[in-house]
C-alpha cells in the first residue's frame, strides 16, 4: 500500500474514532438531561414506499419476511429470538415494515404492532448500543414511527401513548445531539429530513421548526449536487431523498408552515437527474451501490414530477453520460469517487449499461441489498461492471480498516472526456482515466459511440503509454466484460459473435471482429430476490502484444 493511502487511512480512522466517541459522549449527556414528553402527535405524515398485504398477514402470525430472510417467532417477541442476519436486524429495528401493517388495518394487527413496540422500549428504548442504536436505523425509525402512528396509537391505552411519546422524544433529541458526529452521507441527510418531520409532526415552538429546516437548508445545499445527483454518485440515494422530501414538503403545507428555502428547489433539481438514470424498461442504472428498485416506489414518486421534459445528456457534477437515440439508451459513468463519500461507491469508472425497447441488456452486476461483505466487496470490484479490467486489478481500491470504514482508495484521480457528434450525426462519447497509470504505467481509454437510428453501437477500448513515458516489457492481461441482464439469452453465432435475445424477442448481436468473444459465467447482485446467476462476454488481450480492441453492437432481425 502507498505512503499516501496509508495516512489517508489514518485519518479516515482517526475521525472515526472521534465521531464515535461525539455519539457515545451525547448518548451519556441526554441521559442525564430532563426530557419533556409532548402529550400528543399534530400530524402522521405520508408514506410513499410499497406496501405489501402478504407481509402484513406473515407479521401477524409472527413471521417476519424482512431482508431477504423469514424469521418465525413461535409467539415470542422478534426482540427476543436469535436474529438471522445484520441486514435482518436493521430492517426489524427499523420499523419500516410498520407501514406493511397498513395494508391490514384491523384491531388485532394494530394491538399486534403496539406490543412489539412496547417490547422494543423495554428491552432497547433505555440503552443507546447496538444495533438498534446505529444512527441510520434510529432515523428510519423515528420516520416510521412518525409516519405509522396511526396504526400504533388507533385504540392504545394511556399507558402505551405515554410511553411511546416519550421513547419518540428521546430518539428526536438523541438524533438532534449525534448530528454532527455523523459523515457527510445519506445517513446524515435521512437524520435531517427525520428531524425536520419530527419538529412539524409534534408540538414544539415556531423557533424550533425554523432551526430544524435551516439545518436540513445546510445539508441539502452540501449534499445534493447542481445538476441534481447525490454527492454518494449513487442513483437510488435520489431516489430514498425524495421518498422522505416529498412527504415532508406536503407535511409542511397541510400545516401551513413555511417550508425550508432549499425544500422546493432541491426536489425539483433532483427530479431529471433521477430520469436520467431511468433504463428503457423504467428501473434504474446500476451504479455506486444502486440496486434493484421496486416499481411501485419509482412511480409513486414520479407521479409528483412537474418537471417534465427529456432526460439531460449528462450531469456535469455528478459525471455521467447518457446517449439516446430512438428507444436505445446507453448511461456511462465517466467519473469517481473521493474517499470521504465513498463508503457504498463502486470501481467502475467508464463502465457503461444499454437498454433498448423494454429489456436492459448490458448491465453492472449492481450492489447486493441484502447479502453479507465478501458479497457486497465483490460487487465494488471493477471487475463486477461492464468496463475494461487490467491485471484482475480494480481501478480504484477498497480500503482494509475497520477503523476507516470500505472507503474507496482513489486509483483514478483524473477522467478526460470529449463528447461531440460526428458528420454523419452520430453520438460519440470518449474518455480516459489514469486508475492503471501509477501501478502500470498505462491510461485506459474508451469511446462509444451510437448512430442517429439507435440501431448500432461502435466501441474502442485501448490502453496506451502516457506521452514522454516507456512501455514496461511487463507481460499483462487485459478484460474487457460485458454483464449480461439475467432475463437474456445468448446464442453464439461463431467465435467471434454472440448474439442476445430478450424475452420479447428482441435482439442485438454483440461481435469483435478477429477477436474471440468469451462466454463466462456471472453473478447479479441486484436482483430482488437476492444474487442469482448471469452471463458476461469477455474479450481477453495481452499487453504489450495487444493494446487496443474494437467490438460492435446492432440490432438484430
Amino acid at each position: 500500500m502507498r505512503l499516501a493511502d496509508r495516512r489517508r487511512i489514518l485519518a479516515f480512522g482517526m475521525r472515526e474514532i472521534w465521531r464515535r466517541m461525539c455519539r457515545r459522549s451525547a448518548g451519556m449527556r441526554l441521559a442525564l438531561t430532563p426530557l419533556p414528553v409532548p402529550d400528543r402527535l399534530i400530524v402522521a405524515p405520508t408514506d410513499l414506499r410499497s406496501i405489501d398485504p402478504f407481509i402484513a398477514e406473515e407479521i401477524l402470525e409472527g413471521r417476519y419476511p424482512l431482508a431477504g430472510r423469514v424469521l418465525e417467532t413461535f409467539g415470542h417477541s422478534p426482540f427476543q429470538v436469535e436474529l438471522p442476519s445484520k441486514a435482518f436486524a436493521e430492517r426489524l429495528h427499523s420499523f419500516a415494515w410498520l407501514r406493511h401493517v397498513r395494508a391490514n388495518k384491523t384491531e388485532e394487527a394494530c394491538d399486534h404492532a403496539r406490543d412489539v413496540v412496547a417490547d422494543w422500549i423495554t428491552l432497547h428504548g433505555r440503552r443507546q448500543r447496538g444495533i438498534g442504536w446505529e444512527p441510520s436505523v434510529v432515523a428510519e425509525r423515528v420516520v416510521a414511527w412518525l409516519s405509522h402512528s396511526t396504526v400504533l396509537l388507533q385504540g392504545a391505552e394511556a399507558g402505551f401513548y405515554r410511553r411511546f411519546m416519550k421513547s419518540l422524544a428521546f430518539q428526536v433529541r438523541y438524533l438532534r445531539k449525534i448530528a454532527g458526529c455523523i459523515p457527510a452521507d445519506e445517513t446524515r441527510l435521512r437524520i435531517r429530513i427525520a428531524l425536520a418531520m419530527a419538529s412539524v409532526s409534534m408540538p414544539t415552538r415556531a423557533a424550533f421548526i425554523r432551526r430544524e429546516g435551516a439545518r436540513l437548508d445546510r445539508e441539502l445545499e452540501f449534499q445534493i449536487l447542481a445538476d441534481g445527483g447525490h454527492l454518494s454518485r449513487n442513483p437510488r440515494s435520489m431516489l430514498d431523498a425524495l421518498l422522505d422530501l416529498l412527504p415532508l414538503r406536503q407535511t409542511y403545507i397541510n400545516l401551513g408552515h413555511d417550508l425550508p428555502q432549499k425544500l422546493i428547489p432541491t426536489i425539483d433539481r433532483i427530479y431529471p437527474a433521477l430520469r436520467f438514470f431511468r433504463h428503457q424498461d423504467g428501473d434504474l442504472a446500476l451504479f455506486n451501490g444502486a440496486t434493484a428498485t421496486p416499481a411501485s416506489e419509482l412511480m409513486s414518486v414520479l407521479r409528483y414530477d412537474e418537471s417534465g421534459g427529456k432526460p439531460f445528456k449528462a450531469l456535469p457534477h455528478m459525471n455521467y453520460h447518457r446517449l439516446t437515440a430512438e428507444d436505445t439508451t446507453l448511461i456511462v459513468d465517466t467519473g469517481w469517487s473521493e474517499p470521504e463519500f465513498s463508503r457504498t461507491a463502486h470501481a467502475g469508472c467508464l463502465a457503461f449499461e444499454l437498454s433498448s425497447g423494454r429489456n436492459r441488456f448490458i448491465v453492472n452486476s449492481g450492489s447486493p441489498k441484502f447479502s453479507g461483505r465478501g458479497h457486497r466487496k465483490m460487487a465494488r470490484s471493477t471487475a463486477a461492471h461492464s468496463t475494461l479490467t487490467l491485471s484482475e486489478t480494480s481501478s480504484s481500491r477498497i480500503a482494509k480498516s475497520k477503523l476507516a470504514g470500505p472507503i474507496l482508495l482513489p486509483g483514478v484521480s483524473d477522467v478526460t472526456i470529449d463528447r461531440r457528434d460526428d458528420a454523419h450525426g452520430n453520438d460519440w462519447l470518449r474518455a480516459t482515466h489514469d486508475g492503471y497509470l501509477k501501478e502500470f504505467g498505462y491510461l485506459y481509454h474508451r469511446e462509444i459511440g451510437l448512430n442517429t437510428t439507435g440501431n448500432k453501437i461502435k466501441g474502442h477500448d485501448r490502453l496506451f503509454v502516457p506521452d514522454g513515458e516507456e512501455a514496461s516489457d511487463e507481460r499483462l492481461v487485459a478484460v474487457v466484460r460485458f454483464h449480461i441482464h439475467p432475463a437474456i439469452r445468448l446464442v453464439r453465432r461463431d467465435p467471434e459473435s454472440v448474439v442476445m435475445q430478450a424475452s420479447d424477442g428482441e435482439k442485438w448481436l454483440f461481435s469483435a471482429p478477429g477477436l474471440d468473444v468469451m462466454i463466462d459465467e456471472d453473478i447479479f447482485f441486484a436482483d430482488v430476490s437476492g444474487p442469482r446467476p448471469s452471463q458476461q462476454l469477455a474479450i481477453e488481450f495481452t499487453l504489450p502484444e495487444v493494446t487496443e480492441i474494437r467490438w460492435m453492437l446492432r440490432r438484430a432481425d
